[in-house]
């Protein structure tokens, strides 16, 4: 039997979760919780094969409990659930340490497909992951990362690798700060990289900091 944990702050989100694996014969929900903190303070007692957490939860969101785990040396496998499209964000929460990454629209099947994935060891893509994956490598052949992006994308690259703000590149670039964190998303998916930190390095290393 694949032991699971579930973590959603909404009660129906887990009602409904807990029917879909629970009319599984192979799946059985054996923790429970609402908050971030609530997982973590339990984080160490749990002995379970896989954990489902949503993303944006109140307090710490998921991906801050993902790099907390992670950091306390939690093994368990990690499916991210949230209702971000999965071609944006997926391929970013695998890399930093997720084991999945799944559309709270999914089908029941898939849910049920993916904890099965990650309790055997491998990580899950959605059809429409490995799509974009096999896009994206067919693309970037050849390619160094940075030559990836677009124009707009180039700008914004240079504004984070010189460690201005979100603010103040939206304000320089006449764009609003939620443009601004789409283009950060793309440039770090396209990059290939999980962090500000990282770019930064690369772009030093690459002597791409224009004066």
């Amino acid at each position: 039997m694949i032991s699971v944990v579930l973590c959603d702050d909404h009660m129906i989100v887990r009602a409904g979760l807990k029917q879909i694996i629970h009319q599984s014969s192979d799946i059985n929900v054996i923790w429970e919780f609402e908050s971030g903190e609530d997982l973590l303070a339990k984080s160490k007692e749990i002995i379970a094969d896989v954990i489902l957490l949503d993303i944006s939860l109140p307090g710490i969101n998921g991906l801050d409990v993902l790099k907390e785990l992670q950091q306390n040396g939690i093994k368990i496998p990690v499916i991210m659930l949230s209702m971000f499209p999965e071609e944006q964000y997926a391929i970013r929460m695998m890399k930093l340490g997720a084991s999945g990454y799944l559309h709270k629209d999914s089908p029941p099947e898939m849910l049920l497909g993916a904890i099965r994935t990650v309790y055997r060891g491998k990580s899950y893509y959605s059809p429409a992951v490995t799509r974009k994956l096999l896009e994206q490598k067919e693309k970037n052949q050849g390619k160094l990362p940075h030559e990836r992006l677009s124009s707009r994308e180039h700008e914004v690259l240079e504004m984070i690798g010189k460690g201005i703000s979100p603010t103040d590149i939206a304000k320089a670039l006449n764009l609003s700060i939620k443009t601004v964190s789409t283009y950060r998303t793309r440039i770090l998916d396209k990059m290939e990289m999980s962090s500000n930190a990282e770019v930064i390095k690369y772009m030093i290393e690459n002597n791409l900091l224009l004066v």
